[in-house]
């Protein structure tokens, strides 16, 4: 089944047909569907994978901050960029069980920890170890983002019980060098690969926002949907202003209706995804984000900071799942599925 439209002709994108071939073409026609169906289809989509009235709320700490070694244009923790975040040493194991503790307290189902390193020092691994296993005591899921791995700090993550791992590819292969020099996107799909290959569930996204074009955010979700199997996990992000980054004077806030189609895709593309709204929420007023559920979102951080950026408090999303009728999730997502799966 195809549906013409004034640019070409959208595949069905059927929920039950999960695909890792998706051509450019495909997703571009899907995305430039006229705004009703295109919701539609992603609405139809989800609800064969999900159900569409739950959404699953985690909470994200720095448990390293600044001082990174990369170059990311977009962030303020690289040591390149100006951006007056002072650095910090790792934090330690009983305060990050501590805030892990107050996340489930508020209401989170997945606790995730981020470290600005480019890759992890082997000897930091014991304490970071010790956290995965106190989060996933408590109950909850746990996540992490150190940046670059090796097989054997895979290993010794899995062991410890982690259960996903975050590792960005930010941006489309072609505006990446835009964005970073220190590391290729081969190297971050590298990193993916030996997670996937060590046992560890994928949560990996991009950031829009950036001075990137339409065609670059649809190759940023096709690299993702390309990949065998899909990303457990696919976090957006809508970037937030930061003073003293290269991407301040680049940047180029999306408008809702085009994040929104974003959103929208990636449920099509990848049906059985996560698909979070991360960073920028607090820049989304309710109807976007009422919008980004509706087109299959279906998973928010919660907390009022996002490493070092602004995040909505609890009170004010409990507020708005109260207005449309949506409740948190389970813990460790076990409403999340619908019978169907």
């Amino acid at each position: 089944m195809t549906t013409s439209t004034g640019t070409g002709t959208a595949p069905a994108a059927e929920g039950s047909q999960l695909r890792s071939d998706w051509t450019e073409a495909e997703a571009r026609a899907l995305y430039d569907l006229p705004f009703p169906e295109l919701l539609f289809r992603a609405q139809s989509v989800h609800r064969r994978h999900f159900d569409p009235t739950t959404v699953e709320t985690a909470t994200l700490l720095s448990i390293k901050t600044g001082g990174c070694a990369e170059d990311c244009g977009y962030c303020s923790q690289s040591a390149h960029h100006e951006t007056g975040l002072k650095a910090t040493k790792l934090m330690g194991v009983e305060e990050v069980l501590s805030q892990a503790q107050a996340a489930k307290d508020g209401g989170a189902t997945r606790f995730c920890m981020g470290a600005a390193w480019r890759s992890p020092k082997d000897r930091d691994l014991d304490a970071v170890c010790a956290m995965i296993s106190g989060v996933k005591a408590m109950g909850l899921e746990a996540c992490v983002t150190l940046g670059m791995l090796t097989p054997d700090q895979v290993t010794r993550l899995g062991a410890a019980g982690l259960d996903y791992y975050n590792h960005n590819i930010d941006t489309s292969p072609a505006f990446y060098p835009e964005i970073v020099t220190t590391r290729t996107m081969d190297d971050r799909l590298d990193t993916l690969a030996s997670v996937r290959a060590g046992g560890i569930r994928l949560c990996t996204g991009g950031i829009v926002g950036m001075g990137e074009t339409v065609d670059d955010r649809i190759a940023m979700l096709l690299v993702l949907a390309t990949l065998d199997p899909h990303p457990e996990s696919v976090p957006l992000n809508m970037w937030n202003a930061i003073e003293g980054t290269p991407v301040m004077g680049k940047a180029d806030k999306p408008d809702p209706i085009a994040f929104v189609r974003l959103i929208a895709l990636a449920r099509l593309l990848m049906p059985q995804s996560i698909v979070r709204l991360s960073a920028g929420r607090d820049a989304m007023s309710d109807e976007m984000q009422a919008l980004c559920f509706l087109a299959g979102a279906n998973s928010i951080f919660t907390g009022d900071v996002l490493l070092t950026t602004g995040n909505p408090e609890r009170d004010k999303d409990a507020a708005l799942f109260a207005r449309l009728g949506i409740r948190a999730a389970a813990p460790a997502g076990s409403e999340m599925r619908s019978a169907a799966e």
